[in-house]
């Protein structure tokens, strides 16, 4: 589970300096984050606004189910590990995950979704069939493990760096680092991309220990294991990338420029109401889909 690190460093308790009597307020220049997460380099990637909204305006996501049944799950995955390995079973994660429960049902935002029995108990259901799926890719009992949601930070190509490794494990020829997932896995086409999360976290575990993990993978949890070995032209790509969402980021934040990348998840988008292009993006995506959807019900009436 990744940290949002770009947040970290920061107080909300912080109160500005007033400007002298009578003088001009300066004008508010954009500070980027102390250090800088996967999840905040690939929200940047996508939409800079949106990065704005989340990072700079820090304006909260609203709760949501999915997010949340996959943080429960890995809770309950990370203390199964964390057991002798003659303790990961089935039967355990069952008991681990009924010691849980009551404090994410007590969490705000779980108690923002407003569910019935029956909303619970779906909920509950699509957070055990993930942790359950973990068996389908492995077995935990023959998991060496190292450590668990490992905080990791570093500096990579000059960019200060921190993120959160659910597992690293020892195999035969080296470590691996290991990030679950609970989200649909993805095609082939896209499969090379998802894995820049982990590959960073290598390069982070092998900056701060000088021990480079030699393979780096995500478990779609019930699905498939994604994953490649870790070399230096592996590295030095995902690293130079980053470093230049860094200079963009730095770059944007001095200009206080943010533009829109409108496109097919801003109907997705948490604060798609407070920009206009998106917005706009998303009511013609949304008129195209009612109006191919008229045409085959008139085509088949």
């Amino acid at each position: 589970m990744e940290l949002d690190s770009d947040l970290a460093g920061t107080s909300d308790t912080e109160v500005p300096v007033s400007p002298a009597p009578n003088a001009a307020a300066p004008p508010l220049i954009p500070v980027p984050p102390p250090r800088l997460s996967p999840s905040g380099a690939g929200t940047f990637v996508q939409c800079p606004r949106r990065w704005r909204f989340r990072y700079i305006d820090r304006l909260k996501d609203p709760p949501s189910e999915d997010a949340l049944a996959g943080s429960f799950a890995h809770r309950v995955l990370e203390l199964l590990m964390q057991r002798e390995p003659s303790e990961r079973t089935i039967e355990e994660a069952r008991v681990i995950s009924r010691t849980e429960w009551p404090d994410t049902e007590a969490m705000d935002d779980y108690q923002a979704l407003e569910h019935d029995e029956k909303q619970s108990r779906h909920f509950r259901w699509k957070a055990w069939t993930a942790i359950e799926g973990l068996w389908h890719l492995e077995d935990p009992a023959a998991v060496e493990v190292r450590a668990t949601e490992q905080d990791v930070e570093a500096e990579l190509a000059g960019v200060p760096f921190r993120g959160i490794v659910d597992r690293i494990e020892q195999e035969g020829d080296g470590l691996v680092v290991t990030d679950y997932k609970s989200g649909k896995a993805p095609s082939h086409r896209y499969r090379r991309s998802r894995l820049d999360q982990v590959l960073l976290y290598a390069a982070a575990v092998e900056a701060s220990t000088g021990e480079m993990p030699v393979r780096a993978r995500l478990l779609y949890l019930g699905q498939r294991t994604v994953g490649m070995d870790v070399t230096d032209k592996e590295i030095d790509a995902v690293t130079e990338k980053l470093a230049g969402t860094w200079t963009e980021i730095r770059t944007a934040c001095s200009e206080d420029e943010f533009e829109p990348r409108p496109g097919p998840l801003c109907g997705w988008c948490p604060y798609v109401s407070m920009c206009p292009q998106g917005a706009a993006e998303a009511a013609k995506r949304a008129d195209r889909k009612a109006a191919r959807e008229a045409e085959l019900v008139a085509m088949a009436s």
